[in-house]
């Protein structure tokens, strides 16, 4: 492989670019889906490949093969080449790289069980176990259970010497039911909608989800939202569980913080940003109790690695500093923008897309409640849960969220479960009205593995860690 990296970055260097890298990828997917008790989908796949990013006079051009053979080298560098050449008849300014050392290193995200050597009758057994416990309530028209793994292995060099391999392990796991009574269908997830949870684990991370025990509480939970009262319509005090504010921080937070989004790279498909270069270190954000890290750094996070695409080291970078908008994510070609170098946020979806801004894991640090007591201190409120669905317009200002549960909270308790709860604000003035969020203990770092963006469009493995947390004055119910 040495040789068959050496070989691309010096036909490119004939070519006279400025700047060359290659990324050889191995993915591979396993997904398991089980449906009633019966096999939905039953999937592997593996995709190997190399892609081949030039600068050539200013521009970039990116070409990829699946075909690891010497003689494809020079027909894809040329590619990229000629795309470089077409760049350059709409270039307005030509590009300027943030600086980078040589980097050779080597790492393996952590893991105790590969899940790719788990015998398949056992994968099969804990999901359908799961489905049972589901399908034993009559109310249950539908049970789902979900496994997804992936095997990435991936090797990074550049004109400049360095030379990186990573390997990963991810797994997830999910749940989910529907109930079904007269006109009525309500849904329950765990331990959230969309496949469930994902971290850069191995097969533990699963087996200590305990789908089979939790399927019993999502499904009497699916039922009794069946007879329950529709969320109420008003200005409330609304607290969100962690899954929740997972969520939102990836719609409010972490796509606005996309640089190239800023600038308008994205505006085609994936929309801009209401984050205007002018903002930064200027707008409040949030309130003084909101402070947000971009941190690649942490161990088993979905979003976490040791070198982005860019070959630029993990970091953990302030965002959101007591309120205060610090801070963006960047790639080596749009930090100069704002005279920092990259902050390590560069990454492709496999060998075969262009890297892009994607987020790591973006934070919310806890703060100093404990759950019980933030309930206990709320007068008259609601109590959201499990994120269901979302909206939020092109500049990541306006949304409105839906989640599957809630609770009425009244002198300080949990009261009668709402169903379709939902709540509506602008990203500001919701930040701004949070006054309370849970300490360490409630805090959970969520994998998302399904982040669209770019076109083409890539699916990004990005987390968000999150503790419940409280805010004032938000409308919630039907418009």
């Amino acid at each position: 492989m040495k040789e068959f990296i050496a070989e691309a970055l010096n036909t490119a260097s004939m070519y006279g670019v400025e700047y060359a890298d290659i990324r050889i990828e191995d993915l591979k997917h396993e997904n398991i889906s089980i449906r009633n008790k019966k096999i939905e989908n039953l999937n592997y796949s593996e995709s190997i490949g190399f892609g081949i990013k030039v600068l050539y006079k200013g521009c970039w051009g990116f070409a990829s093969s699946s075909i690891l053979k010497k003689e494809e080298i020079n027909k894809t560098v040329e590619q990229a080449i000629n795309i470089a050449k077409a760049s350059a008849i709409v270039k307005k300014d030509p590009v300027i790289l943030s600086p980078l050392d040589k980097i050779i290193d080597r790492y393996t995200s952590p893991f105790e069980i590969d899940p790719f050597k788990v015998p398949l009758a056992d994968k099969l057994k804990l999901l359908i176990s799961a489905c049972e416990v589901m399908s034993s309530y009559k109310e249950i028209n539908v049970s789902e259970a979900e496994l997804n793994f992936y095997k990435h292995k991936k090797i990074f060099a550049n004109s400049d010497g360095s030379y990186i391999e990573q390997e990963f392990i991810k797994s997830g796991a999910g749940i989910q039911v529907w109930a079904v009574k007269d006109n009525e269908m309500q849904t329950r997830s765990y331990p959230a909608n969309s496949g469930g949870d994902f971290r850069n684990s191995g097969y533990e991370f699963v087996l200590n989800m305990n789908l089979t025990e939790n399927a019993d509480i999502i499904s009497q939970e699916a039922i009794k939202l069946l007879t329950a009262e529709q969320c109420p319509s008003g200005q409330k005090t609304l607290i969100l569980d962690s899954n929740q504010m997972a969520i939102q921080i990836h719609e409010s937070i972490g796509h606005p913080i996309e640089y190239d989004r800023v600038l308008g790279m994205e505006a085609s498909f994936a929309g801009t940003s209401f984050l205007t270069p002018e903002k930064l270190n200027k707008l409040v954000y949030g309130s003084n109790i909101i402070n947000v890290f971009a941190d690649a750094t942490i161990p088993y996070a979905l979003g976490s690695f040791a070198y982005d695409d860019e070959g630029v080291k993990a970091q953990r970078v302030p965002i959101i500093d007591q309120g205060l908008f610090v801070g963006y994510l960047t790639s080596r070609e749009t930090s100069p923008n704002i005279n920092k170098n990259s902050m390590g946020s560069t990454r492709a979806e496999n060998w075969n897309f262009l890297p892009i801004i994607r987020m790591t894991n973006i934070n919310l640090e806890p703060g100093s409640w404990e759950l019980d007591d933030l309930i206990a201190d709320t007068e008259d409120g609601i109590y959201m849960k499990t994120n269901k669905s979302w909206s939020i317009d092109d500049k990541r200002w306006n949304f409105q969220f839906a989640t599957e549960i809630a609770w009425e909270i009244k002198n300080g308790k949990l009261g009668k479960i709402y169903k379709n709860p939902t709540y509506t604000d602008n990203t500001v003035h919701f930040w701004n009205s949070c006054d309370a969020i849970c300490n360490e203990k409630s805090w959970h770092i969520w994998g998302v593995p399904n982040c669209g963006k770019g076109q083409p469009m890539q699916t990004g493995h990005v987390g968000h860690g999150s503790s419940p947390a409280r805010f004032r004055n938000i409308r919630t119910g039907i418009l």
